[in-house]
């Protein structure tokens, strides 16, 4: 199967996460408008066919760190590598920027993500306890070259 991948908007990140279970709807355009206003950011999209199919979603949190906020995979389309090239487009991206780190936080009821980052040279570096194990979040840092 064939990706193409590119600099995406608020549409196509709706799109796509119409596609994705787990989210349930919970994105919003208000909540991305929100998040992203005010500060340097990165939407990449992947299509299939000129169809969104996945999205990474980042901003500024510092002058040295970009932290990567949202992503996601409609399920056809997981265990393709769309998630590993979204992941290298923005660290990439990240460097060519002047960053110098990467954060992100994941939860333990997203193995596959949990296991992603590990494997990209990500280093855990902090818990964010909401009072149980599965919604707790695990926080993640990846220093860049």
């Amino acid at each position: 199967m064939k990706f193409d991948f590119h600099i995406g908007t608020i549409d196509e990140v709706l799109k796509v996460d119409a596609q994705i279970p787990e989210f349930d709807g919970r994105t919003t355009a208000n909540k991305l408008i929100t998040k992203l206003a005010d500060k340097a950011n990165l939407i990449l999209i992947a299509c299939h066919d000129n169809k969104p199919i996945a999205h990474k979603i980042g901003y500024e949190v510092s002058n040295t760190e970009f932290y990567s906020w949202l992503g996601g995979v409609a399920p056809k389309y997981r265990k393709q590598g769309v998630a590993t090239e979204l992941r290298k487009q923005q660290e990439s991206w990240v460097i060519d920027n002047g960053y110098s780190a990467i954060s992100v936080k994941s939860m333990n009821k997203y193995p596959a993500m949990l296991q992603l980052l590990i494997s990209s040279g990500y280093q855990i570096s902090g818990y964010e306890d909401n009072g149980c194990v599965t919604s707790s979040k695990i926080k993640f840092i990846k220093y860049l070259n």
